[in-house]
């Protein structure tokens, strides 16, 4: 199953590489060369393919729980001062994704849009320090029924040039529900309440989700 953003892509590369196949049949005498041009072919296509890739995740909603909202590697874990929206302090976590990673951005909770902003910005590379604040990105704040307000920030990084985001402020969100998209490696940022129960280590691997980021506790 694919995602409905790569669509036009998938296709036009079809039939870019399907044209250059036939090209090279027709052309070129030389079986080796067409062969190796082939086997380029297929693995370009290939590696478009498998980034638009949009898997079924089966997630029950929970409000007890922040699920991670996209595949990849933790990189960041810390309390920082949020200056954009909530002008405190919030526990940060940081996902990678690299080029590999599926891209699907999905809500990490259920509730109501109360924030959302695009920022034009940089194309650092998204590990950089200051790719959360210097980078395009969108931020988007999730009223939720257990944590209150907690907001996910995707941010695009040297090699990813659109960031895709159909959240609308006002809107209802269903966990694990598509939330957008980023194409090619890039970053989510997630900022939670100082008291939130963080179950993730820095540098493991997370599914967008599927991975439990935060549980509840009750005071």
């Amino acid at each position: 199953m694919f995602h409905k953003e790569g669509f036009k892509i998938i296709v036009l590369s079809f039939l870019i590489t399907s044209s250059f196949a036939v090209a090279s049949e027709y052309f070129l005498e030389d079986k080796f060369v067409k062969l190796s041009i082939h086997i380029f072919l297929l693995l370009c296509l290939f590696l478009i393919l498998q980034f638009f890739r949009n898997p079924k995740r089966h997630l029950i909603p929970n409000n007890n729980k922040i699920i991670s909202p996209v595949d990849g590697k933790i990189v960041i874990i810390k309390t920082v001062f949020e200056d954009e929206y909530f002008k405190d302090e919030r526990k940060q976590i940081s996902i990678f994704m690299s080029p590999i990673n599926v891209h699907v951005t999905r809500y990490p909770a259920s509730g109501k849009i109360t924030y959302n902003k695009y920022h034009p910005g940089k194309y650092l590379v998204a590990w950089h320090p200051k790719s959360s604040k210097k980078n395009e990105r969108t931020t988007v704040v999730i009223n939720t029924e257990k944590y209150g307000e907690i907001m996910y920030r995707q941010i695009a990084g040297a090699v990813a040039r659109r960031i895709i985001n159909y959240s609308k402020t006002g809107d209802l969100v269903t966990q694990g529900k598509d939330a957008g998209f980023i194409k090619f490696g890039s970053r989510v940022d997630l900022f939670l309440p100082l008291n939130s129960k963080i179950n993730v280590n820095l540098n493991q691997t997370v599914k967008g989700a599927e991975t439990i980021i935060s549980e509840y506790l009750k005071s």
